[in-house]
């Protein structure tokens, strides 16, 4: 098999995998809030995860909130520090049309229930403008959201400018760091967020744990009420995968220098030669700069998802968009967002390259479009 779908999840990592077999094994079962032993020993397994988190995003522990996945931190940071705004009466909330679906279904329900919220549309490369969304920051602005990086097209978006306009306009703003974490540098030096999202199973985490930074000085109102992670999210914390989240990023990060260069390399020649050797394909995003990893073609005159079985078939996994829209029969609202037809839209796969990604699957990838891209488009026409 050739796994080409890095971004809809990553392999979990063999020390991660160690990691939660030492963890299941040990018997080590306290819940984190329990005052005896055993929850005194869980209680600093979970604070260890979160000072190693904390560590690498460059905020304290106490700030470092555990979630079940990227999608409840997205919610969770916009409807949270909405309902908790310490100023009601700014009823503006700001944000692009190619974010997750989770953040922007939270969008939603804050419209449906009075925010006036604004999306602002990328341009046609993929790239939210900037000067855009400093003009959509009126003074009655509560919130801001723009991801970090997109995870259909790999563009990122001006996340650093827009957080340095928030913060002098007094604007709370949250990033979805999901698709950026272990593709590029992931500081809050970089992005001085208010709110930050992550999910494990993107950087060779498992999937079912995510995080949620949130600054000291924001309030956040949970949405599963109770003690637990300072109050923001209910519910007994999941400490080895916890820990899994904190150990998976923390490799990551350590090898973002050469992965970064070495993926890089790998995406720029696979365009390359499928380009070279394939008429009608185009690059989504190509002209705007982007994570090292992700590459979405469009092929004219193909039905994605038939190009996508064919692929399949041959064991080479790939995507149409992405995972959480998978099964819709949509086009994907960033590729629409960004101009592109509903046709053009169906007609690109999104190939998200990992750490396991060799020269040696490049040329398999290559060779498997020459085969069958002709094939899908004669069934088409």
């Amino acid at each position: 098999m050739t796994y080409w779908d890095y971004n809809a999840a990553a392999p979990v990592r063999p020390e991660v995998v160690a990691l939660l077999s030492r963890a299941f094994a040990s018997g080590g079962f306290g819940n984190a809030s329990s005052v005896h032993q055993e929850g005194r020993a869980a209680r600093a397994r979970l604070d260890a995860a979160r000072v190693k988190v904390a560590r690498v995003l460059g905020c304290e522990p106490k700030e470092v909130s555990f979630t079940g996945s990227g999608s409840e931190a997205d919610a969770l940071a916009l409807l949270g520090a909405w309902y908790a705004r310490p100023r009601p009466e700014r009823r503006r909330v700001v944000t692009s049309a190619v974010e997750h679906p989770a953040l922007l279904g939270a969008a939603a329900r804050l419209e449906r229930e009075g925010a006036h919220v604004v999306r602002v549309a990328p341009g046609p490369e993929g790239r939210v403008r900037e000067a855009e969304v400093l003009e959509a920051l009126t003074p009655d602005t509560a919130l801001c959201s723009l991801m970090w990086a997109n995870n259909e097209t790999g563009v990122l978006q001006p996340a650093r400018e827009v957080a340095r306009a928030c913060r002098q306009r007094g604007v709370l703003f949250h990033t979805d760091a999901v698709q950026a974490a272990g593709k590029v540098p992931l500081s809050l030096r970089e992005v001085d967020a208010d709110l930050l999202s992550l999910s494990a199973h993107k950087f060779g985490g498992p999937p079912g744990v995510g995080v949620l930074m949130v600054r000291k000085r924001v309030d956040v109102q949970a949405l599963t009420p109770g003690h637990q992670e300072g109050g923001r999210r209910g519910g007994t914390q999941n400490v080895p995968y916890a820990e899994a989240l904190a150990l998976a990023l923390e490799l990551a990060v350590a090898e973002l220098p050469e992965t970064a260069a070495r993926l890089t390399a790998l995406r720029d020649a696979f365009e390359r030669e499928v380009a070279a050797r394939l008429s009608g394909v185009h690059v989504n995003g190509g002209d705007a700069p982007r994570v090292p990893n992700t590459s979405n073609l469009r092929f004219d005159a193909v039905e994605g998802e038939s190009l996508l079985m064919a692929l399949d078939l041959e064991g080479i996994c790939v995507s149409s968009g992405a995972a959480c829209a998978s099964g819709t029969l949509s086009p994907s609202h960033v590729l629409r967002a960004m101009g592109l037809s509903a046709a053009q839209a169906r007609g690109s796969l999104r190939f998200s390259l990992g750490p396991g990604t060799t020269e040696a699957d490049v040329t398999r990838v290559v060779e498997a479009l020459v085969r069958h891209v002709p094939s899908v488009r004669a069934l088409a026409g």
